[in-house]
C-alpha cells in the first residue's frame, strides 16, 4: 500500500458491517455512487487511466492545506516511480472515500434509503423556524442579546421527531395520486437534516435578519418609517438574493472534495450520534468504549452545569485578568492585560463563551487556519498595537488601547447629534467646530487590516486557486471524482434555471425596495453592491470552506459607498446590506448545501426547504419587530427599563453617520489622521506572491500553509474581542486539532466533533436559561469578591487612558480637520 488512511474512523467504530464493506475489498466506485451497500473489487481501471486521474488530483490538490502529508507523498511517489499497482490502488482509495480524516471521521461514504420529504419534517422544520426566528428577532433588540443557533434546533428537533414517531398514527393517505402518512416510520437522519437546514438558513447563522438592523436604525434612531411594505421587500430581498449566487457557486464550493466546510462536520457527527447508538470499539479509540451518543450527553450536561459558574455565580472565572485585580488603578497594566478595553495578554479563561464567543468552537478549525490567525494576532494586535500605542501615534495617549467606540477630542464618546441637521445630513460647520473622529489603536488597526484582507483575497485566490477555479468552470457534475458527489447523482439535481429565476424575482423585489422609497441609493450603486458580493463570493467562500473562517465585506462596502455617495446615511446602510449580505446569505445556503450533500439529502427537497423557510421567516421577523416597537415602551432608549436598547441598530446608526455623513475621505484621505492605513492595501496585494515564492522555494516547509487573508483578516473581531479570545481559542485548538489529532487519531476521529457539539449546545441552553429565568426577571448575580473584583478596574470601566484631560484643559488632536 502506498499510504494508509488509518482504520479508526468514527463510523467504523459504530458500524462493523460498514468497516467490513470498506476494508473487505476495494469498492467499485460505480456501485457506491449508485447508493448500493455492496461493491465489488475494481479491476476495470487501467494504469493509463489511473495515472491520468492521479495527475489531475495532484494538480487540483497542489496547494490544499487540508490534504494529509502522507496522501500528498503517496501521490508524488506513485506518479514519479510509475508504480502501476500503487497508482490504481491510490486512485481507487481516493475515489471511494474522502482523503481528509476530518470528513472520514464525520461522514459516511455510503447512502441509505430513507424518506426525507415528509409531513413530519416540514411541520417540525416550520415550527422551529417560526419559534427560532421570532425569539432571535426579539432578543436582538435587547442588550445583552443572545442568538439561538441551529445547534439548539438540531438538539430540540430530535426528541420532537421521536415523540411524533411514538404518538402520530401511521395510516397512509393518497392525495393527487401520491401516498403519504403522518408517521412514515422511525424519525431518521434525512428528515432531521432537512429540519436543521430550514432552521439554519433562517436564523442559525446570525440570528435576526441583517436587514432588520437597518430597519431598527431607521425607526429607532432616524425616526423614519417607510412601512411594512418596504420592510418586507428589503428583508425578502436581502435574505433571498443569495439563492441565485448559491446556484452559481455549487461547482466551486459544494461538489469538490477539497471544500470540506468544517462546521458542517459537527452537524453530521451529531446526527450520527443521536440516531446511531452503536457501541464503540475500544481497539480503535485508545481504549475508550463510551458510545458517541452517551459521550455527547456527558459533555452536554457538564457544559450546561459549568456555565452557571463563570456566567453567573463566579464571573471572575470568565474574566481571569488577575494582573488587573492586583493593580486595578495602573493604566498600563489594565491596557495590556484587561479583558474589556485592554489587549487581554493573559490567555487564561475558564469560560467556553470567551473561547468561542467571537470565533466558534476551536475543535472545528484545522490547525493551519488557527496557526495563521494566531500569527496575525501576535504580529498586529500584540506587537504592532503596543508599538503604535506607546509611541503616541494617532494621539493614542488620550485614547483606550482597544475598544469599538468612537471618541471626540475631549475623550468623550463621539456625539453624532452635534453634527446632524434636522434632515439627518452633515452640518459641515458644526463638524468643523466640534471634533474629528478618533478611534482606539486596535479599532483603527482593524480598518487597515480590512483593507489588506480585501486585496490579499484577490491576490491569494488568483495565485493559489486560479487554476483550480478555471478547471472547475469547465468541469461538470458527472466529472467530479469526489465519492459524495458521485452518490448524489442518483437524485435529481436542481436545474440552474431554478436559481436563475429565483435570482431575477428577488432582484425585482430588491430594486423595488431601493427605488420605490426615498432611500437615496441610486440604481447603479445598487448593482455595484451586488457586483462586490459576486466578485468576492468565490474567494471568501473557498477560504471559509477550507479553514472555517469567513472574512467580511462590511468595512469595504462602507468604504466604497462613503466615497461614491457621501452624505447619504440611509443609502450607506442599504449598500452595505446588499453588498455584504448577498454574499453572506449565498455562502450560508452553500454551506447548508454541503451539509445536505454529506447527508445525501435530495437536492430538490433541500431547495424547497430553504426557499419556503426563508420566505416565511421574513414575515415572522418583520411581524415581531413591528410588534416590539408598538408594545415595548421607550424601545431603543439607552435607559429602557428592560434593556431593549437596540444594540445592533445603534451600531448600524453610528456606522451610517460615521461612514455616510463624515465619510472615509475625512478619515483616511491625504492629510487625515488615519491616512497611513491606506498603505495596508499594498501590503495585502504583495503578501500572497511573497508566500507563493517562499512555498515554491521550500515546498515542505510551513510556508506552504501560509495564508495571507487569514493573517490579515482572521482576527477581525478585535475589537470588541481581545487577544485573549483568540489565544485561548488557539490553545484549545492546538491541543485537539494538533496534539490529539496527531497522537491519538482514533480518539479524535470518534469524539472530537461530538465534544464540540456537546460543549456548544450545553453552553447555548445554559445561556438561554440564565437569560430567560434570571436576567429577564431582573435578578442580580451574587454580590461577592468573585463577581465584584472584575468590575473595580480601570479596564472594566473603560477608563484606562494614559493622559486624562482635566476640566479646563484644551482638546487634544489637530488644530484643523
Amino acid at each position: 500500500m502506498v499510504f494508509g488512511f488509518g482504520k479508526s474512523s468514527a463510523v467504523e467504530a459504530q458500524d462493523p458491517a460498514y468497516s467490513e464493506k470498506r476494508h473487505g475489498s476495494i469498492l467499485d466506485h460505480r456501485a457506491v455512487a449508485s447508493g448500493s451497500d455492496k461493491g465489488s473489487p475494481i479491476n476495470d481501471i487501467t494504469e493509463v487511466e489511473a495515472n491520468q486521474e492521479l495527475r489531475f488530483l495532484k494538480k487540483q490538490h497542489k496547494w490544499d492545506p487540508n490534504l494529509p502529508d502522507e496522501v500528498r507523498r503517496g501521490m508524488d511517489n506513485a506518479v514519479e516511480t510509475h508504480d502501476k499497482a500503487g497508482e490504481v490502488e491510490l486512485v481507487n482509495l481516493l475515489e471511494n472515500d474522502s482523503p481528509y480524516p476530518e470528513v472520514r471521521a464525520a461522514v459516511r461514504n455510503y447512502d441509505e434509503e430513507m424518506p426525507a420529504n415528509t409531513i413530519r419534517a416540514w411541520v417540525l422544520g416550520m415550527l422551529l423556524t417560526t419559534i427560532g426566528s421570532a425569539l432571535n428577532m426579539l432578543f436582538s433588540l435587547r442588550n445583552p442579546y443572545i442568538v439561538i443557533t441551529a445547534f439548539v434546533a438540531q438538539l430540540v428537533a430530535y426528541p420532537l421527531g421521536v415523540a411524533w414517531e411514538k404518538v402520530m398514527p401511521s395510516r397512509t393517505f393518497r392525495t393527487f395520486g401520491k401516498s403519504w402518512s403522518f408517521n412514515p416510520g422511525p424519525f431518521n437522519m434525512k428528515e432531521h437534516t432537512l429540519i436543521v437546514i430550514m432552521a439554519n438558513v433562517t436564523f442559525g447563522n446570525s440570528g435576526a435578519a441583517y436587514s432588520t438592523d437597518t430597519i431598527v436604525a431607521q425607526k429607532g434612531f432616524y425616526g423614519q418609517d417607510f412601512g411594512w411594505g418596504f420592510q418586507l421587500l428589503l428583508t425578502l430581498g436581502t435574505q433571498m438574493i443569495g439563492y441565485g449566487l448559491a446556484g452559481f457557486l455549487r461547482k466551486y464550493l459544494v461538489w469538490p472534495a477539497s471544500m470540506i466546510w468544517p462546521q458542517t462536520l459537527v452537524n453530521t457527527s451529531l446526527f450520527y450520534a443521536l440516531h446511531d447508538h452503536s457501541p464503540t470499539d475500544p481497539s480503535k479509540t485508545g481504549g475508550w468504549s463510551v458510545a458517541r451518543y452517551r459521550w455527547f450527553f456527558y459533555v452536554f450536561c457538564g457544559s450546561f452545569v459549568w456555565y452557571f459558574f463563570p456566567g453567573w455565580i463566579a464571573q471572575f472565572l470568565s474574566y481571569f485578568a488577575f494582573a488587573t485585580w492586583i493593580r486595578p488603578n495602573n493604566v498600563v497594566v489594565n491596557q495590556l492585560f484587561g479583558f474589556s478595553s485592554g489587549l487581554g495578554l493573559i490567555p487564561i479563561t475558564f469560560d467556553w463563551t470567551q473561547i468561542t464567543g467571537f470565533t466558534f468552537s476551536p475543535l472545528m478549525f484545522p490547525w493551519h487556519a488557527i496557526a495563521n490567525t494566531l500569527i496575525g494576532v501576535v504580529l498586529f494586535f500584540m506587537l504592532t498595537t503596543i508599538g503604535i500605542h506607546y509611541s503616541g501615534m494617532w494621539y493614542s495617549e488620550f485614547l483606550p488601547i482597544s475598544d469599538s467606540n468612537s471618541y471626540d477630542n475631549t475623550q468623550n464618546l463621539y456625539n453624532v447629534s452635534k453634527i446632524l441637521t434636522p434632515n439627518f445630513e452633515l452640518d459641515l460647520a458644526a463638524y468643523e467646530a466640534y471634533s474629528p473622529l478618533f478611534l482606539s489603536t486596535t479599532f483603527a488597526l482593524t480598518y487597515g487590516l480590512s483593507f489588506a484582507t480585501i486585496l490579499a483575497l484577490i491576490s491569494h485566490t488568483a495565485i493559489f486557486h486560479g487554476q483550480e477555479i478555471w478547471t472547475r468552470t469547465k468541469l461538470s457534475l458527472e466529472e467530479e471524482p469526489d465519492i459524495h458527489t458521485k452518490m448524489m447523482r442518483k437524485y435529481r439535481d436542481v436545474p440552474g434555471w431554478w436559481f436563475g429565476v429565483a435570482f431575477l424575482c428577488v432582484l425585482g423585489i430588491s430594486l423595488a425596495s431601493v427605488l420605490a422609497y426615498p432611500t437615496h441609493l441610486t440604481w447603479w450603486a445598487f448593482f455595484i453592491s451586488l457586483l462586490i458580493s459576486l466578485v468576492f463570493s468565490v474567494p471568501i467562500g473557498m477560504i471559509q470552506a477550507i479553514t472555517n473562517i469567513q472574512l467580511g465585506l462590511n468595512v469595504i462596502t462602507e468604504f466604497i459607498i462613503g466615497y461614491m455617495q457621501p452624505g447619504r446615511p440611509i443609502a450607506m446602510m442599504l449598500f452595505k446590506t446588499y453588498g455584504y449580505i448577498t454574499m453572506l446569505q449565498g455562502l450560508a445556503f452553500v454551506q447548508d448545501m454541503k451539509l445536505g450533500h454529506y447527508m445525501k439529502l435530495p437536492p430538490r427537497t433541500m431547495f424547497s426547504g430553504q426557499v419556503v423557510a426563508t420566505i416565511w421567516s421574513c414575515f415572522v421577523q418583520i411581524a415581531v419587530l413591528n410588534w416590539a416597537f408598538g408594545a415595548i415602551p421607550d424601545i431603543c432608549d439607552q435607559e429602557q427599563i428592560h434593556h431593549f436598547s437596540c444594540p445592533n441598530g445603534r451600531v448600524f446608526f453610528n456606522a451610517s453617520v460615521i461612514w455616510g455623513l463624515i465619510g472615509p475621505q475625512r478619515i483616511f484621505s491625504a492629510g487625515s489622521i488615519y491616512h497611513g492605513l491606506m498603505y495596508f492595501f499594498i501590503a495585502g496585494l504583495l503578501a500572497p506572491p511573497l508566500f507563493y515564492v517562499l512555498a515554491r522555494m521550500f515546498p515542505n516547509s510551513p510556508f506552504r500553509y501560509a495564508n495571507a487573508p487569514l493573517i490579515f483578516g482572521g482576527s477581525g473581531e478585535i475589537p470588541p474581542a481581545t487577544t485573549l479570545n483568540y489565544t485561548s481559542w488557539g490553545a484549545v485548538g492546538f491541543i485537539f486539532n494538533k496534539v490529539i489529532r496527531n497522537r491519538h487519531r482514533g480518539w479524535w476521529q470518534q469524539y472530537n466533533y461530538i465534544t464540540s457539539a456537546g460543549m456548544d449546545i450545553g453552553l447555548a441552553i445554559s445561556t438561554i436559561v440564565i437569560f430567560c429565568c434570571l436576567e429577564l426577571t431582573s435578578q442580580q448575580a451574587p454580590s461577592w469578591w468573585g463577581n465584584n473584583v472584575i468590575a473595580s478596574t480601570l479596564d472594566a470601566n473603560y477608563d484606562a487612558f494614559q493622559t486624562v484631560l482635566q476640566p479646563g484643559d484644551p482638546p487634544f488632536g489637530p488644530a484643523k480637520w
